[in-house]
């Protein structure tokens, strides 16, 4: 009896030694720095960051992969400037007016209506005052000064330059002469 007494005592102590490894976690770190960096808030004072932030400016000169340098500013000056001289880089093989349609119908239909008429949900419920249509007279608008717009926004149309990449700006106003010419 006394010996099954030991072997159980010593089961229950090897049991309780063994239940305490776990063979799912390294016991030794070689280089803990990449397993536990230290989290930076953005705007924070650190003294290894210049000026003591975190969120730096990006290098002066640089753009964004995947983003090209746009030439024109918001001004209304600007705005006729690139009515005048910007034409879209997408030849009549690459524009997609179903992607177009796609694009506007998440961005632009809201507000200027599915065939361009002005009259979108916020202007049908009188959220917003009335927008003119893509064909009125006063309106000439081209490609250029739809890319400007979506680029920039205009009077109470906010930018759109970062819901869309540039492509995707094109295609929509490309899509835009589509709706004006079929008013």
């Amino acid at each position: 009896m006394k010996g099954l007494i030991k072997i159980l005592v010593l089961a229950i102590m090897v049991s309780s030694v063994m239940s305490c490894n776990d063979s799912s976690a390294p016991n030794y770190q070689f280089m803990p720095n990449m397993y536990e960096s230290p989290s930076y808030e953005t705007y924070m004072a650190y003294d290894i960051f210049p000026e003591q932030q975190s969120a730096m400016l990006p290098v002066e000169g640089t753009i964004a992969r995947g983003h090209t340098l746009f030439e024109y500013g918001s001004s209304t000056a600007e705005y006729d400037r690139a009515k005048a001289e910007l034409v879209s880089p997408l030849d009549s093989t690459q524009v997609d007016f179903a992607r177009g349609k796609e694009l506007y119908d998440i961005y632009c239909s809201t507000c200027h209506g599915t065939k361009g008429d002005g009259q979108g949900n916020l202007v049908k419920r009188e959220k917003i005052a009335g927008i003119p249509k893509y064909n009125d007279a006063a309106r000439a608008i081209n490609e250029g000064s739809i890319y400007h717009v979506i680029y920039y926004g205009k009077n109470a149309m906010g930018s759109h330059k970062n819901q869309l990449r540039e492509e995707e700006r094109w295609q929509v106003a490309a899509y835009v002469m589509k709706l004006k010419a079929d008013l």
